[in-house]
């Protein structure tokens, strides 16, 4: 059995609960085979992987369905996305619960709201910056997608700047890089460096080092494009 099967095999906490297990129900039993045990209970209560990695599926079936019509091409793009980040077997596995997801009603608010009340700040910020990953997987984020990824922002308790900071990593513009760092082009030294500093504390992989290595790659990717942004306002401003 592939990875994911075991993320979600291992346990299944808080996720089972609420409008998030409402939405994936029981049908998972393909997923595991006879070495594998699925362990659901209330005792459950720290977030796992396994988790994380069920409530960015149900969102991310969210965003797929927000134009109201899911490609075949979309299903591509998010299985390269799923190749790429976690491997084959596991991608396997993750699209056979996807199309699932996808037959499904997804009360984005009400799932919103339990991973807004059982994640942490920097897990809800991971999150939201892997959803705009798949919501660009085709080369361009759709209007009614940004709405989507808007709603589930807000719903998440994330800041204004912060989402931001996400959507500019992705939907580039001239001032991109310094919406990233949440300043502007009149910003003094001092105000970039200090925004820096604390954007790269805030984004640190190390904050969601809990949900694995797998997770934490795609964390260092968003730390990059943070440190790509400094590098790009220093040369911009002449900053030392």
């Amino acid at each position: 059995m592939a990875k994911f099967g075991k993320w979600v095999g291992a346990g299944l906490g808080w996720a089972f609960a609420g409008p998030i297990g409402a939405v994936i129900g029981l049908g998972l039993g393909w997923m595991f085979d006879n070495t594998a045990e699925m362990k659901i209970g209330k005792q459950y209560s720290n977030t796992t992987t396994g988790d994380f990695a069920v409530s960015m599926m149900v969102l991310m079936a969210a965003v797929m369905k927000a134009d109201g019509k899911v490609l075949q091409s979309e299903l591509n793009y998010v299985k390269t996305f799923l190749v790429n980040r976690f491997g084959v077997e596991s991608a396997k596995e993750a699209l056979k619960m996807l199309k699932d997801l996808l037959k499904q009603n997804i009360p984005i608010q009400d799932v919103s709201y339990q991973v807004r009340d059982r994640l942490d700040y920097h897990s809800r910020l991971e999150l939201l910056h892997l959803l705009y990953g798949v919501a660009q997987a085709d080369g361009k984020i759709h209007q009614s997608e940004m709405q989507i990824l808007d709603q589930i922002g807000y719903y998440f308790g994330l800041s204004s700047t912060d989402q931001k900071s996400i959507k500019n990593m992705f939907v580039l513009a001239d001032d991109s890089a310094y919406k990233i760092l949440g300043v502007t082009r009149n910003s003094s030294n001092d105000e970039i460096k200090g925004a820096y500093r604390k954007l790269a504390t805030k984004y640190h992989p190390d904050k969601v080092s809990y949900l694995g290595e797998d997770f934490r790659k795609d964390a260092e990717e968003k730390f990059q494009k943070i440190n790509e942004s400094y590098e790009k306002i220093k040369k911009d401003k002449n900053i030392n």
